[in-house]
């Protein structure tokens, strides 16, 4: 009857130990070597099999009943089983969390302990297991690395709450919070290996090595995310010291960088990104930061020749470096977040920055050029249909299409701006027929996009200024009227159903949409001016100003207007209004337009509000004849 025969008893022969241990020895072994080939196709075949190897030796050894003196073999081969199976996957699973509580099990087993605390799950068993008095100190540099792969397995699923218990106990120290991880992590310290121990992949003190940089480097990244600008650059100090693989540390110094940057240090912070760039393959992430800290220097030539740079380091495939079978630093790290300072974006999303940055400090015919670059790009595979933007940081595929045709018309290409405007007006003619009704049909389930008609619209306004200067004052006033007819049957999101998206509000807000029918109302006025109707440019001018209160040059387009057909008393009470607000403090901007949108608006924007003012006031105050 073995249940009566104590756990002792049953421990294997000796040499059935040391023929365990030899067999583990050879699988480690075996997977060093394929380490050793690189990218050869047998690395990954040796790997597998030395992974089976060491399934098949655990489930031999688990099939016996637990026994004090092969437990800390029994475990040491959980923990390369365990290593080497989430090196191959390069990311752990819940079998992998399922192997480590069988190995505790197995210690409780040995300590009679089994029962009700299995409910607390792989935090109860810890905590049970590293309490116990009856716990023998030859198990501990086993559990140690077991430990060790816990925590890695907690810290890259956020578990930090029970991490941070775990190294408690191990320390242990009775309390503390996570923000306590870094310094408990400084803190724990691993028994040493003996020479006769059973070889590992990895052991205890190279896990806690990792874990230490993993965590300083997510805690800085997420600092730096959230503003906290001093700690982030603690923590990224610390990463930066430890063991960094290559790739690791481009990320680090570029976090570096961004946080020195953000601090007002551009000098320090530019030698971060010098190191980061000079430190491995990977140098998207450092160039888009150096754009961003030569934009903030206005060095505009050198951030430009940044994302041209990072535009051909993403239009090359890179070659990554061979994994080791260990638990590396790149394994416990979260997966890139939008948000994320490190995050540059695809090739199509770095060329639209590129080309919107040239459009915006005035290099049109560079814009130009990264435009109809970007639109061959996109269109390569892009079906004629719209949907949201695909991230907050970029814009929606027509928006592409009106900052192109925009930039052409800056830089006097009016007919292929034209050709810009036609092409996107193909892919919305199948909406085109239900815009009037678009609206009214929203609550019997329609499927179109609420996106098209601002898109729409402003594409007529485009193709009006383009008409403009192609010297068409008639075919120029037809666009505008039509873009007005399409904004003024626009109907943003009912308000019944709440708030509108964050995609939508990207888009087109409400504030851009007020912006852009006082552009084409402008734009129409101006037309009139030049073709002497000056009491239909005074409608479209007042019908401006009524429809965006915040539009400054509607007001002072108006104001000569009035100027002109003789409106003296009119003319004086806006003169008066304009003079009052230009002693007004100015407040910056909450919003922002569209790139296109505020490209149009500088078109049509008075040259010098204060010499029109000072204007005004010698011809108006003049006294009558």
């Amino acid at each position: 009857m073995s249940h009566q025969t104590p756990l002792g008893s049953s421990v294997p022969q000796a040499s059935c130990l040391d023929l365990w241990r030899e067999k583990n020895d050879q699988l480690v072994r075996q997977a060093k070597v394929a380490q050793d080939l690189g990218l050869s196709p047998r690395r990954q075949q040796l790997a597998q099999d030395a992974l089976e190897g060491l399934r098949g030796l655990l489930h031999s050894l688990q099939g016996l009943p637990a026994a004090v003196l092969v437990l800390p073999l029994e475990l040491t081969v959980i923990c390369n089983f365990i290593t080497l199976r989430a090196s191959l996957a390069q990311g752990f699973t819940e079998d992998q969390a399922q192997d480590i509580q069988r190995g505790l099990e197995r210690v409780l087993e040995t300590q009679k302990q089994v029962g009700p605390r299995l409910e607390c799950g792989l935090r109860g068993l810890w905590n049970s297991i590293l309490h116990a008095s009856s716990l023998l100190p030859e198990l501990l540099p086993a559990l140690h690395h077991l430990a060790g792969l816990q925590a890695a397995l907690w810290l890259s699923t956020d578990h930090l709450g029970d991490l941070t218990l775990l190294l408690q106990t191990l320390n242990g120290s009775q309390n503390g919070s996570s923000e306590d991880l870094l310094l408990h992590l400084k803190t724990w310290s691993p028994p040493a290996k003996e020479s006769d121990d059973p070889l590992t992949l990895q052991d205890a003190q190279g896990l806690r090595d990792v874990l230490l940089t993993a965590f300083a480097y997510r805690q800085g990244l997420q600092e730096l995310i959230v503003g906290n600008l001093p700690r982030a650059l603690s923590s990224l100090h610390e990463a930066a010291s430890g063991l960094c693989p290559r790739p690791v540390l481009v990320q680090v110094y570029t976090a570096l960088g961004t946080c020195l940057r953000k601090m007002g240090n551009p000098q320090r912070a530019l030698l971060y990104l010098i190191a980061a760039l000079k430190g491995g393959l990977i140098c998207g992430p450092p160039l888009l930061e150096a754009s961003r800290l030569y934009q903030q220097l206005g060095n505009t030539a050198a951030e430009l020749e940044s994302l041209e740079l990072l535009v051909e380091a993403l239009s090359v495939t890179p070659s990554s470096e061979v994994p080791h079978f260990l638990i590396e630093v790149e394994l416990l790290l979260p997966q890139p977040d939008p948000a994320s300072p490190l995050h540059c974006g695809t090739l199509s999303q770095v060329k639209h920055l590129l080309a919107s940055r040239c459009l915006q400090t005035g290099r049109t015919e560079d814009a130009v050029e990264h435009y109809l670059d970007l639109l061959a790009l996109l269109l390569d595979g892009w079906e004629p249909k719209f949907s949201p933007p695909p991230s907050p940081r970029g814009p929606c595929m027509p928006e592409i299409f009106l900052e192109a045709a925009a930039a052409l018309i800056q830089a006097g290409q009016a007919q292929d701006a034209l050709t810009i405007c036609e092409e996107l007006l193909s892919r919305t003619s199948s909406l085109l027929p239900k815009m009037p009704w678009l609206w009214k049909d929203a609550r019997k389930g329609t499927k179109e996009s609420p996106h098209c008609p601002p898109w729409v619209s402003a594409t007529y306004l485009l193709q009006g200024q383009a008409w403009v200067q192609l010297g068409d004052p008639k075919q120029a006033i037809s666009e505008f009227s039509r873009c007005l007819e399409l904004l003024f049957r626009y109907i943003p999101k009912d308000k019944e159903q709440g708030p509108a998206s964050n995609c939508e509000q990207g888009c087109m807000s409400d504030v851009a949409l007020q912006q852009l029918r006082a552009a084409a109302l402008i734009s129409r006025g101006l037309e009139w001016v030049a073709s002497g109707q000056d009491t239909k440019a005074l409608q479209d001018f007042l019908l401006s100003v009524q429809v965006c209160p915040g539009n400054g040059d509607a007001s002072f387009h108006l104001l000569q207007t009035l100027r002109r057909l003789d409106r003296r008393d009119e003319a004086t009470a806006l003169w008066r209004r304009l003079e009052a607000q230009t002693k007004l403090p100015q407040e910056n901007a909450t919003w922002s337009l569209p790139l296109y949108l505020e490209t149009c608006l500088s078109w049509i924007r008075p040259p010098d509000r204060e010499t029109l003012l000072e204007d005004f006031r010698t011809s108006l105050l003049e006294p009558c004849d």
